[in-house]
């Protein structure tokens, strides 16, 4: 019975193969090489819908690949983070595991949270729990990742896939300033929100940059707004699972003082160390890094980019008597909390920025 299915979903591949060569055989060479990815990332997307992806291995590594590839973006253009990723890596011999990613969208023309959830979805991920944040005019899902076996030695992106949560802005209930400002650029980018996670690992807008003065009246609205108009869909930040390292720093407050002691700033909003009601989830963020934009008026501004957060999820009461060398993942506490999310989006906030700069 494996050996057909493995010959089944071979078929099925070469057949998409074959598909995707005669597709894009045609194309303008100018317009070719997006193109072609585009429509290759499509292709198997459809594949990861017709296969098991626990099985398909191809699969598998292919969502790897995607996912190495806005990692890669990320730290390009996030010093801060690949600094503090070096840092525990040389403390803690590479072993470090990303407790999720995430991401920023606008809830409009299909632009929000459906735009990338419909890639990590083709490839095993569940859609988990909706939260909200009615003051920033926000809401959120998270996303769990498929069971695979974990492989040895894998760090990162290569280790335990992440959870992702993807939020987005209730556009509509923005001022009409504002709204008129974010459907001028999602309607340019029309149906490339299609391939939003193809703009997330190339690190492309899928929209025109825009004007220094919508980029200012946004930020005034929402700071929010205003980061994902000249971020789109880029990684917002990653998170690293204090708990599954190995050395001293497997203790959230210790490790937040390592982080500082190393001189890197961490968000302070509701305090350093976020915790949830129930006290099992523990949170904390550096402030964002900033880039140099130039806008499409010729204006070159610092605008925030992105930052790296450390979570800790604690082992739940009825397992505390357990030996630590059986706890797994899902002897922990699970999910998101509003309280904890809503002081970490602040980790790209004017306020917080100025201080790291002060």
């Amino acid at each position: 019975m494996k050996k057909e299915k493995v010959i089944a979903k071979q078929s099925i591949l070469v057949e998409m193969i074959i598909c995707f060569l005669n597709q894009t055989r045609n194309l303008p060479k100018k317009q070719g090489k997006f193109v072609k990815i585009a429509m290759f990332l499509n292709l198997f997307s459809k594949l990861g819908r017709g296969c098991n992806t626990v099985d398909f291995q191809g699969g598998v590594s292919f969502l790897r690949s995607v996912l190495g590839s806005m990692e890669a973006v990320y730290l390009n253009r996030n010093p801060t983070a690949k600094a503090i990723l070096e840092l525990v890596h040389s403390t803690d011999n590479d072993h470090i595991c990303y407790d999720h990613i995430a991401f920023r969208t606008f809830g409009v023309n299909g632009h929000g949270i459906d735009a990338l959830a419909k890639f990590f979805l083709d490839f095993g991920y569940s859609q988990r729990d909706e939260l909200c944040f009615p003051a920033k005019k926000l809401k959120a899902f998270w996303f769990s990742p498929p069971s695979l076996p974990i492989p040895e030695g894998g760090s990162g992106i290569n280790g335990p896939l992440p959870r992702v949560f993807i939020s987005e802005l209730l556009v509509d209930q923005m001022s009409s300033q504002a709204q008129d400002i974010i459907r001028k650029y999602t309607n340019i980018s029309d149906r490339a929100c299609n391939h939003a996670a193809l703009a997330s690992a190339l690190g492309s807008l899928t929209w025109e940059k825009p004007l220094h003065s919508e980029f200012q009246r946004l930020a005034r609205e929402s700071e929010y707004a205003a980061w994902t108009l000249v971020n789109g869909y880029a990684l917002n930040h990653v998170t690293i699972s204090v708990h599954r390292l190995t050395s001293q720093l497997k203790n959230i407050e210790s490790f937040n003082r390592f982080i500082e002691e190393n001189s890197f700033k961490l968000n302070s909003e509701g305090g350093v160390l976020k915790v949830s009601p129930d006290g099992l989830l523990l949170q904390s963020s550096t402030v964002a890094d900033s880039f140099s934009f130039e806008f499409s008026d010729g204006v070159t501004d610092s605008v925030p980019c992105s930052y790296i957060e450390f979570a800790e999820r604690t082992v739940l009461p009825q397992y505390k008597d357990m030996p630590e060398k059986e706890i797994k993942e899902y002897h922990r506490r699970e999910g998101f909390e509003v309280g904890n999310a809503d002081k970490i989006f602040e980790s790209t906030s004017m306020d917080q920025l100025t201080r790291r700069t002060g």
